[in-house]
Formats: C-alpha cells, structure tokens, sequence
C-alpha cells in the first residue's frame, strides 16, 4: 500500500511539472524582471508573426525546481530565429491562443539544429529531453480522462488553481524513431509527441515544416481535437544534465502564417 501511494505522489509531483510547463498557471509566476524579458520577447519581429489575429504576447514560464533555458532573438541565415540554449536546464516560450476545432487548419515553423542530444530518449521519463519542440496545447472533454489522469487533475487544480491540459501535441526531432511515430509521455499520457524528424541526416540547416493540425492529433489521440488554447516552444536537456541549443522561426497557425 504505501508503495501505491509513493508511486502515486510520485506521479502527481510529475503531473505538476508538466501542468506548470504546458499551462504557465497561476501558481508559476514571473521571476522579478521576468515581465520587461516578456515584454522584450514579444517586440521582436519573431514574435510579432500574426498567430490569432490580435498582438501576440509570448510568455517565458520557468518550472520550479529547473533551471530556465535561455530565449534570445537574433537573425540567424536572414531568418528572424528564436535561439534557445539549454544547459541542464528546461522552460517554455509560450502564448495563449484560441481556435475553435472548426477553425483548426495547419501550423507552419522551422528550426535548426546542430546537434542531437545523444543519451536522450522521450519515452523515458529519466531522459525525456529534446533539442527542439513545438507544442500544441487543447481543451477537451475532462470526464474521458482514466481515473489516473483524473486524479492528476483535480490534486493540480486543488493546489494551483489549473487543471491538468486536456491534450498536448508535440512536434519533436527524434535521435531514431522514424518521423510519424507517436511517442506518449512517460509523466502522463494527456501529453504525445510526434515526430516529425529522425537521425542526424538535417542537423546544421533550416528545415521547414507545414503540418495539418487535426490530422496530427487524430494519429496522435485517436479522436477529434478540441479548441486550441495554446502554443509554445521548448528545448530541454534537464533530464540527461547536458547542454544544447537550437534555432527557430516563427509560430504561425492556418491562413495567418506569413513569410519569413
């Protein structure tokens, strides 16, 4: 029994993290200064692509207990690229949407990155890193969650305020699954990365991606999704205590999406 319940908390300190890195709740609030870095970020031609129609205001959320990556924007190759340096260290840049199911078209981004993170491996929770991440996060129907997940979500709401996220969608660069593969969260299973790249065969050049948005989450959930709420990029390497980095352009969703 008390196994169960070590596994358990286990699993709610877990749920917690990936409630605060995917949600940006309420209980994780800007560090002192974090508010004029936000405000520095969102003035960037980077992050003023056009994602919802109204300003976009991209948000650096720190997990507690991690260190935070770095987010500077700069011109890499004449591209307006976002680089993300991650030493030991796991946060997201992240901006609230909204797209009812109806509205969901496709999702357009591309990053670049020079090497891979040669001990990490997704399905592990003790080496759950990625030098690079797009992340797509969705409301749905709370009451098909497993009593786990359940749980999950009602102990994170309880201490912070935010529900565990209906569903997340990530699109990552993976060291040896073939691109297609769906990868479930080791922490939860409201959490399924897609890859979209394989192998070190693109390292070290901009690669360009256009993914239609309710096709990849029925292959990733196996059901229709709901309004998208949130998007946001990430590259960690808390898990291996190794160091990366990466580049990346500019977020945009369906007809909004801009040239580079």
């Amino acid at each position: 029994m008390q196994n169960s319940i070590n596994r358990l908390c286990g699993s709610a300190v877990l749920a917690m993290l990936t409630l605060m890195q995917l949600v940006g709740c309420s209980a994780l609030l800007p560090a002192p200064g974090d508010s004029g870095a936000d405000s520095a970020i969102s003035s960037t031609p980077w992050a003023q692509a056009p994602v919802s129609g109204h300003a976009p205001v991209w948000r650096h959320y720190k997990l507690p207990g991690k260190q935070p990556s770095l987010f500077n924007y700069m011109r890499q190759d004449g591209r307006n690229a976002m680089v993300v340096t991650s030493k030991s260290s796991a946060s997201m840049l992240r901006q609230v949407v909204r797209m009812e199911p109806a509205e969901l078209t496709s999702v357009r981004f591309s990053w670049k990155v020079p090497e891979l993170i040669a001990q990490a491996d997704m399905a592990l929770r003790e080496a759950d890193d990625s030098p690079v991440r797009v992340v797509l996060i969705f409301e749905g129907d709370r009451g098909k969650f497993s009593a786990k997940n359940a749980m999950l979500s009602e102990l994170a709401r309880s201490l912070t305020g935010e529900e565990l996220p209906y569903a997340t969608l990530m699109y990552v660069w993976c060291n040896t699954r073939p691109a297609g593969s769906v990868i479930v969260n080791p922490r939860t299973d409201r959490v399924r990365k897609l890859v979209v790249e394989s192998g070190a065969g693109k390292l070290k050049q901009w690669v360009d991606y256009e993914r239609n948005i309710r096709a990849d989450y029925e292959a990733a959930f196996g059901e229709a999704p709901g309004a998208l709420v949130g998007i946001g990029i990430m590259t960690d390497s808390d898990n291996t205590r190794s160091n990366t980095k990466a580049w990346y352009g500019p977020v945009t969703l369906g007809s909004l999406a801009q040239g580079r």
